[in-house]
């Protein structure tokens, strides 16, 4: 053991690890600035990104919602696969500095290939669908790959004995982590509204400002190169875990019936892995298995930066006549709410339930998150049912909707062939109540309408198609009713805009100019305005055809604040329980189990999304009602849980036991710098 101890002196001492120069006196590395800034711009861009990225889907790209939602959950899930890679190239190969350095430069193309994706000018729309493919990718790999060295560096940086200077660091860099989350979900929204470039929103420079700020993430933690610790790789438990259960699983299957029995399947690894680590990876597996169910949560979880976003594009974004939230800044409620949060239960909540004698343990602190999760989009429902009594629904196949607006000057009666549509008469200059499903039984039908106005009988032939809205317009001339078919837009605007954007308008009817005041045109509604001539003036008349957006978003705080507060009781209590019930070289195995149930409940959701086909109210309803049916599996395992006590290791393998002074540096180091990197998922999006 001695030996051991000697190396590491020799090591510093030789000088392949630098030693740092001190803060003002203080026990805390200079580099250490270095790697905080560059973990507040690094997250700036990272989230700055992933705020406008949905809408940069529909608006810019012109998908439709399902396949918006499935790409960026595609994203997302990438983004958690691909953690586990950066610790097996930083463990077993490059070692975290250099992995850092080669995974940021891809970090910083993939930006940059994003970026030139989202000029128009470049080339056609396939081209800006593959240089925004490419670039998300190489984005997912690089900010996946460094997520689980970056915090791990920095801890490497402190002395030994300097633990409480560790601890206060991780405090400062979990801040750097909110701070630029927060501010980019608040600015960048604003550089894509805000800012017109190209004739348009200018998602180029919402792209651009983010991966300005990853460059400068690089070339700011490369200039404190000189001062940093930069151990070797040491391998990765997570292979030894793998090469044991491959083991384990072999031998097992090879056996043969006059082989002696093992008490557990993993026994049979035992000729090659020492008891103690067999017996780790089966205190590991336990809490492994009680991760099956939890992809679910993320499903509903990881929604907010895309249904829900949706959601808010079809709501009155407005506070007052002055301010106008933009619908893509809304996640940012999440993040300002943990921060609120967190105390509030750790302070008050918690204290009081235990004053009621209530044993809230951890895994029933994850039940409850699930429900306050299911909640949350009930609430969503709730609030999706409103909004949709705003829009106007397409016909289905073999249908089309037709509204009828009566310009002659006194009541006019239809007859449409095979239908009692508008049966009864249609007042002079009326504003139509509602589209009507005319049948069409097939893609496109001509139709003979019968017009009976002052007790004569026009007729006119008109073609429909299926799946369109139609306005029939009629005016009276002395040859009697004249017909016009006009194709109406039942779509509401994804950038919350009318489609009449003017509110004044100048006419001219013969020598005279005419100025028409619209009044005010309600976001996401849709108009047809009507000009009336009269002596020496023209009177418009506003009809609106699909409803403003009457519902405000003020309606979807209550299913952020009931989703933080699942996320309280579920990610971070689900992250204590994890590494409490595991020893402290298997924490980075939980690590990657944890962020892998993140990766797979994104893939839940990009199935539901292409698969399912339900309206969005029926499919918010769906995800509450999956998530309770699995939180009531999830706590039937619970029931059946024993919890147990890591350090009860070293009683029953004494003669397996490390150095104890450094099994407890790694220990504190590694509850600290894994504990971090999954809390992150819990904090921010």
């Amino acid at each position: 053991m001695g030996k051991r101890k000697e190396l590491k002196l020799e090591i510093h001492e030789s000088g392949k690890t630098s030693k740092s120069p001190k803060l003002c006196g203080t026990n805390y590395p200079v580099c250490i600035s270095f790697i905080v800034v560059n973990e507040f711009c690094e997250r700036f861009s990272y989230y700055g990104m992933k705020a406008v990225l949905t809408l940069y889907f529909i608006n810019y790209l012109h998908w439709d919602q399902n396949l918006s939602t499935a790409v960026y959950h595609a994203f997302s899930s990438l983004c958690y696969f691909t953690p586990v890679l950066g610790a097996l190239i930083a463990d077993s190969w490059l070692g975290k500095f250099k992995t850092i350095v080669y995974l940021s430069v891809v970090y910083v193309l993939g930006h940059v290939v994003k970026s030139v994706g989202a000029i128009p000018s470049v080339g056609d729309s396939t081209i800006h669908i593959a240089l925004s493919m490419v670039g998300l990718i190489l984005i997912a790999f690089g900010t996946g790959g460094i997520k689980p060295c970056v915090a791990a560096f920095g801890g490497d940086q402190f002395d030994e004995e300097h633990t409480n200077e560790r601890r206060k660091f991780f405090s400062i860099f979990y801040m750097s982590i909110n701070a630029g989350s927060v501010l980019s979900t608040v600015i960048t929204p604003i550089l894509r509204g805000n800012v017109q470039c190209f004739g348009g929103d200018c998602y180029a420079l919402a792209f651009g400002v983010p991966a300005i700020l990853m460059v400068i993430a690089l070339v700011v933690f490369i200039s404190g190169s000189g001062m940093y610790k930069k151990s070797p790789p040491e391998g990765n438990v997570l292979l030894d875990v793998c090469r044991c259960l491959g083991l384990a699983i072999k031998n097992r299957w090879m056996s043969s019936k006059y082989d002696s029995k093992r008490k557990h399947w993993l026994d049979w690894a035992e000729e090659k892995y020492p008891k103690r680590l067999i017996h780790e990876i089966k205190m590991v597996l336990r809490v492994l298995v009680l991760y099956i169910p939890l992809p679910m949560f993320w499903a509903l979880f990881d929604q907010q930066g895309s249904r829900w976003t949706l959601q808010a594009t079809r709501m009155n974004m407005a506070f007052g006549s002055t301010f106008v939230l933009k619908p893509d800044q809304m996640q940012m409620l999440n993040a300002l709410l943990i921060l609120m949060f967190v105390p509030i239960f750790d302070v008050v909540v918690y204290p009081l339930i235990g004053l009621c004698r209530i044993n809230l343990t951890p895994l029933k602190k994850m039940a409850v998150g699930m429900i306050f999760a299911a909640l949350a989009f009930g609430a969503a429902t709730l609030v999706e049912v409103n909004v949709m009594k705003t829009v106007v629904e397409p016909a289905p196949h073999g249908q089309c909707l037709l509204q009828v607006y009566n310009l002659a000057d006194s009541d006019v009666k239809l007859s449409i062939p095979g239908s009692n549509l508008f049966s009864q008469p249609i007042k002079s200059y009326e504003d139509p109540q509602a589209y009507q499903h005319l049948e069409l039984g097939g893609h496109n039908k001509t139709i003979t309408v019968g017009i009976n106005h002052n007790g004569h009988f026009h007729e006119c032939r008109e073609t429909f198609t299926e799946q369109k809205a139609y306005s029939l317009v009629l005016h009276s001339k002395t040859s009697g009713i004249v017909c016009q078919l006009a194709t109406d837009n039942i779509l509401k605007s994804e950038k919350m805009e009318a489609y009449l954007r003017y509110t004044h308008v100048r006419c001219t009817s013969g020598s005279q100019d005419f100025s028409i005041n619209l009044g005010l045109l309600d976001s996401g509604a849709s108009y047809t305005v009507i000009l009336k001539g009269g002596p020496g003036q023209i009177i418009p008349q506003k009809m609106e055809d699909v409803k403003a957006n009457n519902v405000h978003i003020a309606w979807q705080i209550p299913q952020y604040a009931l989703m933080t507060a699942g996320e309280v009781m579920f990610s971070i209590t689900g992250i204590e329980f994890s590494y409490s019930q595991a020893p402290a070289n298997m924490k980075s195995v939980l690590q990657a189990g944890w962020l892998l149930t993140v990766a797979f409940g994104n893939v839940i959701v990009l199935i539901v999304a292409e698969g399912a086909g339900l309206d969005q109210w029926m499919e918010f309803l769906l995800f509450a009602g999956l998530l309770v049916a699995v939180c009531i599996i999830f706590s039937i395992m619970a029931y059946f849980y024993t919890y147990v006590d890591p350090d009860e290791l070293d009683k029953l393998f004494p003669d397996q036991t490390v150095n104890e002074d450094e099994d407890e540096l790694k220990k504190d180091q590694t509850d600290d710098t894994m504990y971090l990197n999954s809390i992150e998922k819990s904090t921010k999006m």
